[in-house]
């Protein structure tokens, strides 16, 4: 599969595909509105953090307990469920007067559900395509992410300037309702791709055999933590400039399209094979500018620069489908998934603390530094590997 034109025309790919749109734009006003809440009302760039990403920080729970669901479900049926549940979860948030405990513990509770619902998505992408169009998917799949946070981050900056955080919640639960109804009229049924109940042995089993290869480690390794503390600087953009944090956002998710745009469509596969951990540094280096803090020009340049090295993730997905068992697909990109989103709510975490201590900018800086770090051991790490192999 080589061009977008085919992969439209793949049955079942346009309806799997505006359903994850929907559901995306629903996830980008949903949070910024909700993070605009919390900071509105505490104050604290630790809250709102938290209230924007802290679902992603039960995703490790997902991972470690129910994530051998993500082989075991009806796709379509598991598919239309949990947007309905999202729905469901945040129109409760948009209660006036809700009280903290049951704001953060719906965040929690809605994090642990999509950790199952990230491995039944993309174990579906990889049947519809199969492993030859799994790539060029996934990039269509993170352009449109790309386009749907600029749309979802204007469309929710709007809402809340100009009308309530609460009126963009209700917004966003009617998006994930709309995904539902598409997910169950415009995919077939099909049986699930492994046999057996789910339960915590067989979740433990399955992540024993895919840690258990040096390689697939770095692999998650990679997906998970250069890229998570990068999220931890985008957590602190409603922070550091409340007025602009929108404008922020949608920078950002236009730097990811066009990595997503440059690795998935434009760059040889020969070179993007190599092109994983420079890009993972060009994540990380701009955010770097925060401390001297910028005009807003250049602090939405910087944002779109470092954004564009989201593109390594493609390389990585590439190179962990191809070394995967067919039978574990969606577990192992449900792990992915949970690991690089749990990974994102700690850093979320992690920058909100440093804020609170220091100030926004100055985290933002810390974060970066820390992700060019990682990704440096990283390369040392895989370089390492790569001469053991030639010696054996």
């Amino acid at each position: 599969m080589r061009s977008y034109r085919e992969l439209f025309r793949t049955p079942e790919f346009t309806p799997f595909f505006l359903a994850a749109s929907a559901q995306t734009v629903a996830q980008t006003m949903g949070g910024l509105a909700l993070g605009t809440l919390v900071y509105r009302a505490t104050g604290s760039p630790l809250l709102s953090a938290v209230s924007m990403f802290g679902s992603s920080l039960v995703q490790v729970l997902g991972a470690t307990f129910l994530l051998s669901a993500a082989d075991r479900l009806p796709p379509r049926a598991a598919l239309t469920v949990l947007p309905l549940l999202f729905a469901a979860a945040t129109a409760v948030l948009a209660v006036p007067g809700l009280a903290p405990g049951w704001l953060f513990a719906i965040v929690f509770a809605k994090g642990l559900v999509e950790s199952v619902g990230g491995g039944v998505r993309w174990g579906l992408l990889n049947e519809i395509l199969a492993k030859d169009g799994y790539l060029i998917g996934r990039s269509v799949f993170n352009m449109m992410s790309g386009v749907m946070q600029i749309a979802g981050y204007a469309a929710g900056g709007a809402l809340v300037a100009l009308l309530s955080p609460r009126l963009s919640l209700l917004a966003a639960a009617g998006l994930y309702g709309t995904a539902a109804v598409v997910v169950r009229l415009g995919l077939t049924r099909r049986p699930p791709r492994t046999t057996g109940r789910p339960s915590v042995a067989a979740t433990w089993r399955a992540n024993a055999l895919l840690w258990s290869s040096p390689p697939r480690r770095q692999i998650y390794l990679a997906l998970w933590i250069p890229n998570g503390l990068v999220v931890g600087c985008e957590s602190l953009f409603v922070s550091h400039a409340p007025d602009s944090a929108g404008t922020l956002f949608a920078c950002a998710a236009l730097g990811m399209l066009a990595g997503d745009v440059l690795v998935g469509r434009v760059l040889p596969r020969g070179l993007r094979s190599r092109l994983g951990f420079p890009l993972l540094l060009l994540l990380a280096v701009p955010y770097v500018v925060f401390p001297l803090q910028p005009a807003l020009p250049l602090a939405a340049a910087a944002v779109t620069l470092a954004s564009v090295g989201f593109g390594a993730s493609l390389v990585q997905q590439e190179r962990l489908v191809a070394s995967t068992p067919d039978g574990l697909t969606g577990h192992a990109l449900g792990l992915h998934s949970a690991g690089m989103l749990t990974m994102q709510g700690v850093a979320a975490a992690l920058a909100g603390s440093v804020a609170q201590l220091t100030s926004p900018a100055a985290a933002m800086a810390a974060m970066a530094v820390a992700s060019a770090g990682v990704t440096l051991l990283l390369m040392g790490a895989a370089k390492r590997e790569e001469l053991r192999a030639v010696s054996r």
